[in-house]
């Protein structure tokens, strides 16, 4: 479960350790080196610009267009298929320009098509006159050859649902049954085009985008997921890279894509959550939900007791509580909301609560396609476990430690066991990420200490991968995404990076930004 929330999105833990997870799994199937060589791609048509659909729900300003690639680089005279660009023009004058800013906001899922929007942020201005914002949907992403796996209605229509954190025999059943349903309505919905994607296809794709850009090297952004995207990239095309920056960053290694990384997710995703709970504590004036953290963790299961017994609106149960209380790890901008909506909950009123947390059929649609590009991909990308034997004893070992999402984690992925595969593609081992002294100019690589969606070892592995590359630490924080932010040192490294291309001379330490006050929206 990656993705990025906080300081990349528009509108509105302690560092995971390394000991304490279970062996990785043996997996029968011969590892196979992954196809880095396919028939090379012709060269793609430039962007041609105009206005953008009704559907991009974009201001007049920002400029849409598309770039056509193949579906499979081992075949690029075969099938194609149109991925979405966006583009909002550098504001400033033309001495000033330095050319296109490509961004990827993470998921894997996710849309930057928004992206241009942020020339309008003030953290963001400065950046904005030197550079063309350009944002795309990722293949399978909203209009660029869409994906799906289920109807959104029968998800949308799906009754508020448990979300136990030490699971009985019978719910477990009810979820491998679930996610075999799932994987096979992907592979009957996208038929053989599923195993298309993936991140080395992304990664090809994104040389495209270069190319239709016009643009002779890569300046890229990329956030969560997006930087291993982005690391791959490096990777394969290390000669096209101008300047990368890298913000909270995925750890990279091919023996934790993607089914350790998950694991090591949870017991990261603990730490935030006790984060919460503890700032909750100090702030018990406000809220009166327990003068300590374990006490306002007592009060949220009593909460969730509540909405097994009845969902609030007929709408939110356990499931969906603990689906909003998620985002707190993400970001701390949720902490006064959440921590709001919890105390009027149990205090008797459930409108907050509902509001925060019910699902919102008119997102069913979009919702519903990010979650099965996600799987896509992650399933695609590498070796999973396929016995449910492997998946019980290692979340229920996590569990014991890290129960507050081990759990749904290990179901949002479990697809990924069943997932359909030929023979041969069984052992697909993910790319060696790295690149050798010089290959490279110097990539910024950002992350908070206490993150919980990507733990900051993460960030010291593709540190040691990437050679030349430049840390910026943010020190005692768990922000998800900290690039143009709260923190001003950070905003400063990364703005001055992509206007000079000077990473610091060395691995550079911020201070944590402020915590938020209750009240604060």
């Amino acid at each position: 479960m990656f993705g990025t929330i906080g300081s990349l999105v528009l509108g509105s833990l302690a560092a995971a350790p390394a000991t304490g997870l279970p062996a990785p799994a043996a997996d029968p199937s011969p590892a196979l080196p992954s196809a880095l060589s396919p028939a090379p791609a012709p060269e793609p048509a430039k962007v041609s610009w105009g206005r953008c659909p009704a559907a991009e729900h974009l201001p007049s300003g920002v400029e849409c267009g598309k770039v056509r690639v193949p579906l499979d680089y081992a075949r690029p005279e075969g099938k194609k298929i149109d991925l979405t660009v966006s583009r909002r023009r550098a504001t400033g004058p033309e001495k000033e320009r330095q050319g296109a800013l490509l961004y990827n906001p993470g998921g894997p899922g996710g849309s930057a098509m928004p992206f241009p929007m942020y020339t309008e942020l003030p953290e963001w201005r400065r950046t904005a006159r030197a550079y063309d914002f350009v944002g795309y949907a990722p293949r399978g992403v909203g209009r660029s050859a869409p994906l799906s796996c289920e109807d959104p209605k029968e998800s949308a229509g799906k009754a508020p649902s448990d979300s136990p954190v030490h699971p009985s025999e019978h719910f477990k059943q009810k979820k491998i049954e679930e996610a075999q349903k799932y994987a096979a309505g992907c592979a009957h919905r996208a038929g053989a085009a599923l195993k298309h994607y993936n991140t080395l296809n992304n990664a090809r794709d994104l040389e495209m985008l270069r190319a239709a850009l016009g643009e002779k090297k890569l300046t890229f952004m990329g956030a969560s997921y997006g930087t291993y995207l982005g690391a791959v990239y490096a990777t394969l095309f290390p000669g096209h890279v101008r300047r990368m920056v890298f913000d909270s960053v995925v750890n990279p290694d091919p023996d934790q894509i993607w089914y350790r990384n998950n694991l090591q997710q949870n017991i990261a995703f603990e730490g935030r959550w006790k984060d919460w709970r503890t700032w909750v504590a100090k702030h018990d004036k406000a809220y009166g939900l327990g003068k300590t953290a374990e006490a306002v963790g007592r009060s949220y299961d009593r909460a969730a007791a509540q909405l097994r017994r009845k969902p609030a609106g007929g709408k939110v149960g356990p499931a969906e509580l603990q689906s909003a209380f998620l985002t707190a790890g993400y970001s701390d901008h949720y902490w006064p909301i959440r921590a709001a909506a919890l105390s009027r909950y149990l205090k008797g009123d459930p409108k907050p609560l509902i509001a925060q947390a019910a699902p919102d059929p008119g997102d069913a649609a979009s919702d519903e396609n990010g979650d099965a590009v996600y799987t896509a991909v992650e399933c695609n990308d590498a070796v999973w476990p396929r016995d449910w034997a492997t998946w019980d004893r290692d979340n229920t070992m996590v569990a014991q430690v890290a129960p507050f999402e081990t759990w749904d984690n290990a179901w949002m992925n479990l697809p990924c066991a069943f997932w359909p595969r030929a023979p041969h593609e069984m052992g697909q081992r993910p790319l060696d990420v790295r690149t050798a002294p010089g290959a490279l100019p110097p990539v910024l690589l950002l992350a908070a200490e206490r993150d919980g969606a990507t733990p900051y070892s993460g960030a010291l592995e593709l540190k040691r991968r990437l050679a030349g590359s430049r840390l910026v630490t943010e020190r005692d924080a768990g922000q998800h995404g900290i690039a143009f932010s709260k923190n001003d040192c950070v905003n400063k490294y990364t703005e001055d990076y992509l206007l000079t291309g000077r990473a610091p001379a060395h691995d550079a330490f911020c201070k944590p930004h402020a915590e938020p006050e209750p009240g604060e929206k």
